[in-house]
C-alpha cells in the first residue's frame, strides 16, 4: 500500500518540464517587439484598457501622474487605434462679399474612388495625395489655362513692330521724316520693355494682383492613422490658429486675407487626437476656448494679436472634431479650468498613472521587452546581454524605492539603456554587457546626484560634517535632492539653554525649513514632555540645519533632530560615524520615509560606517553588494533603538534608555 502511494506521488519527469520551458534569454535580439504602439506600453494595464475603450467610443481622457510614466505614448497609441477613413482636408477661399471673412470648405481626404485608384496603381498609402491637394492642383491648372494666349496689348505691340519693319525697307524713313521714324521705334521699344517688366512682376508677385486661388490649411495626405497633434506648451496662435499680419494693406498691394490664414493644432487634430501635457499651463482664456472647440467641434480662425491686421479677419467656423488627451500632475489640477475638467469627466475618463508595478516574473519579462523596444527604437545601439538586462532590472528596483516593486518611470530607465548602448558602441562591442551599464550609470548620473557629490565633497573639506569620533548635540542626518534620485548628508546641531521666557520654553529651528519640516521639529518637544520626563518649559531648544541652502522639506530628519536635542540636553555624545533617517511619531515610533537607497548611498559617499533606517524600509535598499559592504545598515523601530545605536556608552545613555517606555 505504501509503495502504491509512493508510486502515485511520483513527480513528473524533469526532462519533460525542461522541454516545456522557454529557452533561456541570451540577448534582447531574441525578444519579440510588438508592432502596435499600444503593446509597447509597460505596466499601465488599467490605462491601456481605458485608452482602447476611449478610442473606440471617441472619449476624452485626462492622464495624471509623474513625468516619464508613458502619458504621451498612451495618447499616440490612442490615435493609432482610431480609424482614418473619415479624415478631412480643409481649404480656405476668398469671400467676394466680405474679404475679412474667408470661406471654409472641408473635403474628404480620400474618397472611395481615390482609394481604389491608388490601390490599382500600386501606390503605398504614405504616397497617396489627398483630395485637398487635388483641388489645389486642378485650380492652378485652370488658372494657367486662362493665362494662355496673346493679350490685346501684346497683339498691338507686335502689329506696330511689323508696320515699322515694313516701312524700314521702304523710302518712308528718308529725309526729315527719319527722326519721326526713329522716335516711333524707340517709343515702341520702351512700351515693349515696360510691358514685359510688368507682366514678369505680376507672375513673380501674385500679391500685386487679386488672388482667387484657395489655400490648403489642413492636409492629411499620406496619413494611414488618425492625426496625432502634440500641443504641449502651445500658445494661442499655434493652438487655435492665426491670421498673419500684412504690412501692405492698401493700394491693392496686400496679400488677400484668405492667404494669410494659418490653421491651429485643434484643426489639424480634426478626427484624431489632440495631446496637451501640462494642461494647466494654458491661460484661463485658452482653456475656455479649448472647451468651446470641444463642445462646438468647429472653431473660427482669427488673428491672435490685437496690434495685427490679422485681428480684422475671422474665418467661417473650421472643423475641429478632436478627442482631447490632457495630461499633467496632481498640482496641475488646481489650475485647471473647472468646466474643462468637468467636460472631460462627463464625456470621458480620468486616469492616475502607476509609478511602479509588482516585482514578479511577468513584470520582469516586461522590463526585458522594454529594453528590446528601446534598442529597436534607437536603431543605433547594440542589443543587451542577459547580464546587462539583469543590471537594468536592478536599476528598476532601485528607482522604484519600494520593496517588491519595479519602477514605471521608464523615461529615466530608457536614458540608462541608451547611455549603456553608447558606451558599448564606443568600444565596438557586439552587445551591451554589465561593465557598459556600470560605466553608463556614472556617465548618465542625474544633475541632483552630481550636485550632491559636490556638496558632500565641499562639506567634507571644510568639516561641515564629521564622520569620526563623538560630539554632543551633533548628528549626521540624511536627505534627498529632487525626486529622491540623489542623497545628501544633512548635519544637524542642537543646543539647550535656559528659557528666555518665564512662562514657557521654545523650540527654535533654523535652516530654510519647509512647513512639514517645521512641524516635524515641533513634534520633538512632545516626545520630551511625554517620554523623557523633562519639563521643557524651563529650556529653549535651538536646532540648526547647517548650510542647508537647498532647503529642507519633509519629516525624514525627525529622529536626527530628536537625537541632537536629547544629546544636548543630557550631555551625551553622539557617534559621528553614524548617519540616520526616519520620521518620528509623537509616541516615539520610527516611521518609513522615501529615498532610502539614495540616502544610504550618500552615507557611504560621506564615509559613514553605520546608517540607521526605519525598520519598515529594511527591504527598500537596492545597492550592489560590493558597495553595500562598506556600511552597516541597522533597521530601527523606535527612539530607544535609535539612541542605543547612535549614542556613546555610559551612565547617561543607560539612564536615558531606562526612562523610556519602550
Amino acid at each position: 500500500m505504501v509503495e502504491e502511494m509512493k508510486a502515485e506521488a511520483k513527480p513528473a519527469p524533469v526532462k519533460a518540464a525542461a522541454e516545456a520551458a522557454p529557452p533561456p534569454l541570451k540577448t534582447t535580439a531574441d525578444v519579440h517587439v510588438p508592432e502596435k504602439l499600444v503593446d509597447w506600453i509597460i505596466g499601465q494595464d488599467r490605462a491601456v484598457k481605458i485608452i482602447k475603450k476611449a478610442a473606440a467610443q471617441r472619449r476624452n481622457v485626462l492622464l495624471m501622474g509623474q513625468p516619464g510614466t508613458g502619458k504621451s505614448m498612451l495618447a499616440q497609441a490612442m490615435a493609432e487605434l482610431m480609424p482614418a477613413e473619415d479624415l478631412e482636408d480643409v481649404l480656405v477661399y476668398p469671400n467676394p462679399n466680405d474679404e475679412n471673412q474667408p470661406v471654409i470648405k472641408a473635403v474628404r481626404t480620400f474618397t472611395p474612388e481615390m482609394t481604389a485608384k491608388y490601390k490599382k496603381e500600386g501606390k503605398k498609402p504614405g504616397d497617396w495625395a489627398g483630395q485637398g491637394r487635388s483641388v489645389i492642383e486642378q485650380e492652378r491648372a485652370a488658372n494657367r489655362m486662362q493665362g494662355r494666349g496673346i493679350s490685346p496689348a501684346m497683339l498691338l505691340l507686335l502689329l506696330s513692330i511689323g508696320i515699322m519693319l515694313v516701312l524700314a525697307f521702304t523710302d518712308y524713313g528718308s529725309g526729315n521724316s527719319g527722326w519721326i521714324f526713329a522716335a516711333t521705334i524707340l517709343g515702341l521699344f520702351i512700351f515693349g520693355a515696360a510691358y514685359l517688366l510688368t507682366s514678369g512682376l505680376s507672375r513673380r508677385m501674385p500679391m500685386m494682383a487679386e488672388s482667387v486661388e484657395a489655400k490648403l490649411i489642413v492636409d492629411n495626405s499620406g496619413k494611414t492613422n488618425a492625426p496625432f497633434v502634440d500641443a504641449t506648451g502651445a500658445r494661442a496662435g499655434a493652438l487655435f490658429g492665426d491670421v498673419r499680419h500684412d504690412p501692405l494693406q492698401s493700394g491693392g498691394l496686400g496679400t488677400p486675407a484668405h492667404q494669410r490664414v494659418e490653421s491651429g493644432a485643434i484643426h489639424r487634430a480634426n478626427k484624431g487626437v489632440l495631446f496637451a501635457d501640462e494642461v494647466s499651463s494654458l491661460t484661463p482664456r485658452s482653456q475656455q476656448d479649448l472647451l468651446t472647440a470641444m463642445q462646438d467641434k468647429r472653431f473660427s480662425i482669427t488673428g491672435q494679436s490685437e496690434m495685427s491686421s490679422g485681428a480684422l479677419v475671422k474665418t467661417q467656423p473650421v472643423p475641429c472634431d478632436f478627442v482631447l488627451v490632457a495630461a499633467g500632475n496632481l498640482m496641475d489640477m488646481q489650475n485647471m479650468h473647472p468646466a474643462l475638467r468637468s467636460r472631460i469627466r462627463g464625456y470621458g475618463y480620468e486616469v492616475y498613472m502607476e509609478d511602479s508595478m509588482p516585482d514578479n516574473k511577468e513584470n520582469q519579462a516586461r522590463i526585458v521587452q522594454f529594453v528590446a523596444q528601446e534598442v529597436t527604437k534607437d536603431g543605433k545601439i547594440p542589443h543587451f546581454s542577459r547580464g546587462a538586462v539583469d543590471m537594468i532590472m536592478e536599476e528598476a528596483r532601485r528607482k522604484a524605492g519600494r520593496k517588491g516593486r519595479l519602477t514605471l518611470k521608464l523615461r529615466e530607465l530608457g536614458g540608462l539603456v541608451r547611455a549603456a548602448g553608447d558606451v558599448a558602441r564606443e568600444k565596438n562591442a557586439p552587445f551591451v554587457v554589465e561593465e557598459h551599464v556600470v560605466a553608463a550609470r556614472d556617465a548618465a548620473a542625474p544633475l541632483e546626484q552630481q550636485i550632491s557629490r559636490q556638496i558632500i565633497d565641499l562639506r567634507k573639506d571644510y568639516s561641515v560634517f564629521v564622520t569620526r569620533g563623538f560630539k554632543v548635540g551633533r548628528v549626521n542626518g540624511l536627505a534627498v535632492l529632487g525626486e529622491g534620485v540623489s542623497g545628501l548628508i544633512l548635519p544637524i546641531v542642537a543646543e539647550v539653554t535656559p528659557a528666555s521666557s518665564r512662562s514657557e520654553g521654545k523650540l527654535i529651528a533654523t535652516g530654510k525649513l519647509g512647513e512639514i519640516a517645521k512641524e516635524a521639529v515641533e513634534n520633538v518637544s512632545a516626545i520630551m514632555k511625554k517620554h523623557i520626563g523633562r519639563d521643557v518649559s524651563n529650556y529653549d531648544m535651538h536646532v540648526q540645519f547647517l548650510q542647508t541652502y537647498e532647503g529642507v522639506e519633509g519629516d525624514s530628519a525627525s529622529i536626527s533632530t530628536a537625537v541632537a536635542v536629547l544629546s544636548a540636553m543630557e550631555n551625551i555624545p553622539v557617534d559621528q560615524s553614524v548617519a540616520m533617517t526616519g520620521s518620528l511619531s509623537v509616541r516615539g515610533e520610527v516611521l518609513p520615509v522615501g529615498g532610502i537607497t539614495a540616502k544610504v548611498e550618500a552615507a557611504i559617499e560621506a564615509g559613514c560606517k553605520t546608517v540607521l533606517i526605519p525598520k519598515a524600509n529594511k527591504d527598500d535598499v537596492y545597492i550592489e553588494k560590493k558597495k553595500l559592504d562598506k556600511i552597516k545598515v541597522i533597521p530601527v523601530a523606535n527612539l530607544e533603538e535609535v539612541i542605543k545605536h547612535s549614542m556613546k556608552e555610559g551612565k547617561g545613555k543607560k539612564k536615558l534608555i531606562d526612562g523610556l517606555p519602550w
